[in-house]
């Protein structure tokens, strides 16, 4: 088997694990980045590149930074921990979800590929519209009447200790991976996606 497939991929747990899950399976994941101006790019595509089985072929790289231009949000404007208090609402980048998506898409059928992969979990941990049960739901929707690609999200009913679980059989670099949303350089333990992190790996008796 050796049918290709697009995976949204950042060098995070989820994403990662995907592209391990679809390569031990015998598919051709190809990878795509999207550098959306967030403060730590460089650091999820360093990452990106580390964690990636031997035998994928490397990621392509897009930026679509210009879209997202003035936000306000913290992912965009690194923070200082220090001294701001940041809360679940500044995290948020308008309709960054929904661009992936359907630019994945459009990228997929000009290489005449069928399915698009993305990692996100069914939660709203971080309050992010994009990201909740109605949306990831319906996203299949998106693409029903206007293209043959077809979205996959194969962890949207799942919890992200059962995503970590998944990842540890599959013998993914876990500690590798990076997902911060507030520090560039490392995880700070207190935004959203640490929080979840952290509890994940606490439910399963792990310490990374």
């Amino acid at each position: 088997m050796d049918k290709e497939l697009i995976v949204l991929a950042s060098g995070g747990l989820d994403s990662t694990t995907i592209i391990y899950e679809l390569f031990k399976k015998g598919f051709k994941p190809k990878p795509l980045f999207y550098n959306y101006g967030q403060h730590c790019a460089d650091k999820e595509w360093k990452v990106l590149n580390e964690v990636l089985p031997r035998g994928v072929e490397q990621p392509e790289y897009h930026d679509i930074s210009s879209l997202f231009a003035g936000s306000n949000s913290r992912l965009i404007n690194e923070a200082d921990l220090w001294s701001e208090n940041i809360q679940d609402n500044d995290l948020y980048v308008p309709y960054r979800t929904l661009i992936f998506l359907t630019c994945a898409c459009a990228r997929a059928q000009s290489l005449e590929i069928s399915q698009v992969y993305a990692g996100f979990i069914n939660s709203n941990h971080a309050k992010e519209i994009d990201c909740s049960f109605d949306f990831l739901n319906n996203v299949g929707n998106l693409t029903e009447h206007i293209g043959p690609v077809e979205i996959v999200l194969p962890f949207k009913e799942m919890s992200k200790s059962q995503v970590l679980s998944k990842a540890i059989d599959l013998e993914v670099p876990i500690g590798k991976t990076f997902s911060c949303q507030a520090q560039s350089k490392l995880p700070c333990g207190a935004c959203p996606n640490c929080v979840e992190r952290l509890a994940a790996l606490r439910e399963l008796g792990l310490q990374l």
